[in-house]
């Protein structure tokens, strides 16, 4: 264990590196452009995204890569280990110069998280976790909270469609990663999506909710898995633990009409 502390100390200092370089370049002028109809990017992300391969691939080189900005190679399925990186995940916050962006890195061995490193410097938070060790903000540790009746559930969004109007909306940082670390730090009881999602996404901060005892899962109320040959799940549904089984259960109906 004090090697894989060692090795997640170096992680968080580059995903620092990183997010110092992308601050420095924050709500300044760059090039930016859409994905496709959507999805944003800019020319930060694609900095980001190669300065972070070469320093994760420094610190293990036989580990594979997929990345939301790098073209994905089936070669990473042959390796033991990968890494699963956002190199700026909430593009949309950066780009509009708000702080709900993050630099976003897990080390998935087996198909599962043992490492995360989240680096939000517009926010002055770092987070991270350890498989079995548990997650901190900042050095301080994580612990999800103990709501156990849905209604009033706190969730980070814009509106609440009018089927779960009985829970309560906060604030939402456009980071997916972001708004899952909050349920870590008991800053929201609930974030859930019922959509096809990325595993780039979501990799690291369900890492740091399930070490702070959150409730987490695919939309479904299924085990998440990473480094799969089609990198997407159905949705994340990440909770308290005392109301993931009534969310799964409030939800499941729209998920699978959703899903076919």
């Amino acid at each position: 264990m004090a090697d894989r502390a060692r090795l997640a100390a170096a992680v968080a200092a580059v995903a620092a590196e990183a997010g110092q370089m992308a601050l420095a370049r924050w709500r300044t002028d760059f090039r930016r452009w859409e994905k496709e109809p959507g999805s944003p990017v800019c020319e930060v992300d694609l900095d980001v995204d190669r300065m972070l391969r070469a320093r994760l691939a420094g610190l293990l080189p036989d580990a594979g890569w997929l990345s939301e900005e790098t073209a994905d190679n089936a070669a990473r399925l042959a390796c033991e280990r990968i890494w699963v990186v956002d190199p700026i995940d909430g593009t949309r916050d950066y780009i509009r110069g708000r702080e709900g962006w993050s630099v976003s890195i897990a080390l998935v061995e087996a198909g599962k998280p043992t490492i995360a490193v989240l680096d939000a410097p517009a926010r002055r938070e770092s987070w991270t976790a350890i498989a079995g060790e548990g997650a901190w903000r900042n050095g301080v540790a994580l612990r999800a909270g103990p709501r156990d009746t849905l209604p009033g559930a706190r969730v980070p969004t814009d509106a609440l469609p009018k089927a779960d109007r009985d829970l309560t909306a906060v604030h939402k940082p456009n980071s997916i990663a972001l708004r899952i670390a909050m349920v870590a730090a008991d800053e929201a009881d609930l974030v859930a999506t019922l959509r096809w999602g990325f595993e780039w996404d979501i990799a690291a901060a369900v890492l740091i909710a399930g070490e702070a005892g959150a409730g987490v899962s695919d939309a479904l109320g299924g085990r998440l898995a990473f480094n799969k040959p089609d990198p997407q799940a159905f949705g994340v549904l990440v909770s308290a633990p005392g109301i993931h089984g009534a969310a799964v259960e409030r939800l499941s109906d729209r998920a699978r009409a959703l899903v076919g």
